[in-house]
């Protein structure tokens, strides 16, 4: 068996976008993290996932009936990953947001906006799957943000 450095890095040989997952409490505070574990599951129903770790404070939020959304980043929103990524409280301290048709928060120049029920939530090692049934997706143009072994790339282009 690898090592679970070895485990990371052949997961980092994957590239993958990056996305905020955000959500609104009970007490209608938005919070968000970045997260690139994020995939879609079926069309009929429409359906996708991203998985948070069991240490996410944000993971204490998704209980049935919420709705949460996926912001998937572009190119120009390294910083907006980055401040997403970091661990302190208030991670929407100086963020520009709009609530979206279920409230959840959107973040401004991303390349697509998520809105989800969530429909599931599975414990699989020391991440959460968390399953969500799409309700509203909107698009943009422009190129996504990319991750690939532990570092932002960029698309070239053509």
């Amino acid at each position: 068996m690898s090592s679970e450095r070895q485990f990371r890095l052949a997961c980092g040989r994957y590239s993958t976008g990056i996305t905020v997952a955000t959500i609104i409490d009970g007490n209608g505070d938005p919070h968000g993290i970045t997260v690139n574990s994020f995939t879609s599951v079926s069309l009929l129903p429409p359906l996708v996932l991203i998985c948070l770790g069991h240490g996410a404070r944000i993971l204490e939020h998704f209980r049935p009936g919420v709705h949460f959304g996926i912001n998937i980043l572009n190119e120009s929103q390294r910083e907006i990953s980055d401040h997403f990524a970091n661990s302190k409280r208030d991670r929407f301290n100086g963020i520009e947001w709009r609530p979206g048709g279920t409230g959840v928060p959107l973040l401004p120049r991303g390349l697509a906006f998520i809105e989800c029920a969530l429909r599931n939530r599975v414990p699989a090692g020391d991440h959460d799957i968390v399953i969500g049934e799409v309700v509203d997706a909107q698009i943009e143009e422009g190129l996504p943000l990319i991750y690939y072994a532990s570092t932002y790339r960029k698309l070239e282009r053509a």
